[in-house]
């Protein structure tokens, strides 16, 4: 065997061994194409932070047809609230919308007293449990992982709605932030508050296509017991949402 034929051997045998390796690496290595890919849940870290997906902060539906639309809804289907629709609720309730900290709904003197909580029922990417919102860095803080549907849903007088919801926004606030301030006026403030944050989120809902209802019927003590979020907040208000 001469030594051209030799060298033809070895650069047929090394191309042999590249295809080889070549087809070894795509069987080992997880496809990326669209189909093949899962799409990411939350980013969790260490503390029970869940990261948000952004909000939008340029819908297709104009302020006045929202208005025109909204309307109290207390019947949803099982289908399950994604997650960048419930920052999107959060957001529209006390998102942060400036550098300053300034947020999506007017607060007297920029006392902020408001805190949103989420009962999470049906979240994609979210197990059943209470949630604290975090407006300044857009993330959700598990509390407690635990199915309280029933017990609220008991605890709100029956209303089938916080059993049928995806998720149930609660506000609450800690009024001495505001009445620290203003004094005794300023418990009507928390009360304003509470009024344009709830609207937000009303026609927020409107423009995703979901449906909710203010529920303001409801054993105080019992409700404060079931969710445990501590001696300072008040519980004013409660929004189950869900896809009519």
């Amino acid at each position: 065997m001469n030594i051209l034929t030799k060298i033809f051997l070895i650069f047929i045998l090394l191309a042999l061994v590249a295809i080889l390796f070549t087809l070894g690496s795509r069987i080992l290595t997880p496809g990326t194409n669209n189909l093949d890919m899962e799409t990411p849940g939350p980013a969790i870290e260490n503390n029970g932070m869940h990261q948000l997906p952004q909000p939008n902060t340029d819908g297709t539906m104009s302020l006045e047809k929202a208005l025109s639309q909204r309307r109290s809804v207390r019947s949803y289907t099982h289908e399950s609230l994604s997650l960048s629709q419930l920052s999107q609720l959060l957001w529209a309730a006390q998102g942060i919308t400036s550098e300053r900290g300034f947020r999506t709904a007017p607060s007297a003197g920029a006392t902020f007293p408001l805190e949103m909580f989420v009962v999470a029922q049906n979240v994609s990417g979210l197990g059943k449990g209470i949630y604290h919102y975090h407006p300044h860095e857009n993330q959700l803080e598990l509390l407690r992982e635990a199915d309280v549907s029933e017990a609220l849903f008991r605890a709100c007088l029956s209303q089938s709605m916080i059993l049928d919801a995806a998720a149930v926004l609660v506000f609450a606030a800690i009024f001495e932030r505001t009445t620290n301030r203003y004094g005794e006026r300023g418990e009507r403030y928390v009360y304003n508050e509470i009024g344009h944050a709830s609207q937000n989120v009303h026609l927020q809902v409107e423009s995703l296509g979901l449906g909710t209802v203010v529920i303001g019927a409801y054993r105080d003590q019992e409700v404060e017991e079931v969710l445990e979020l501590g001696e300072e907040y008040r519980v004013l208000y409660l929004m189950p949402v869900g896809k009519p």
